[in-house]
């Protein structure tokens, strides 16, 4: 009797959307860092009385979605590596999918990724062949 012993589309999933939300959030930061608000569309001179969001939440934001996407990237991999685990890995992608939609979310595209990975994840089971 043949076994399906591992989650292979909730693995491509999570991983795929972790790295689009490292993607994104590195991005964000680097938009940040060189040209501020100024370089965001609406943000310009116009909004919040002509100072834009202030910097450090927007650095702060970055880097709570650069983690979340790398504890979302490991937990694919684990996926992968520890099956039978597949509960617990699943709840970590999925919140963590969740918590990145704070920095962008990998351009929304990552976040919604991870959180069908996650919820793939939960609802896999062996089956037989």
């Amino acid at each position: 009797m043949n076994r399906q012993t591992r989650p292979s589309i909730a693995f491509m999933l999570s991983l795929i959307g972790g790295i689009f939300i490292v993607l994104g959030s590195l991005f964000s930061f680097l938009m940040y860092s060189f040209w501020g608000t100024w370089g965001w569309g609406m943000m310009g001179p116009w909004m919040m009385g002509g100072y834009g969001f202030p910097y450090g939440f927007t650095w702060g934001f970055s880097l709570v979605a650069l983690i979340a996407g790398l504890i979302v990237i490991v937990g694919g991999i684990m996926l992968q590596a520890r099956p039978e685990e597949h509960m617990l890995w699943g709840i970590l992608v999925l919140i963590f999918s969740i918590v990145s939609f704070v920095g962008m979310g990998g351009f929304m595209i990552g976040a919604l990724l991870g959180i069908a990975g996650g919820a793939l994840a939960l609802s896999w089971r062996p089956r037989s062949v």
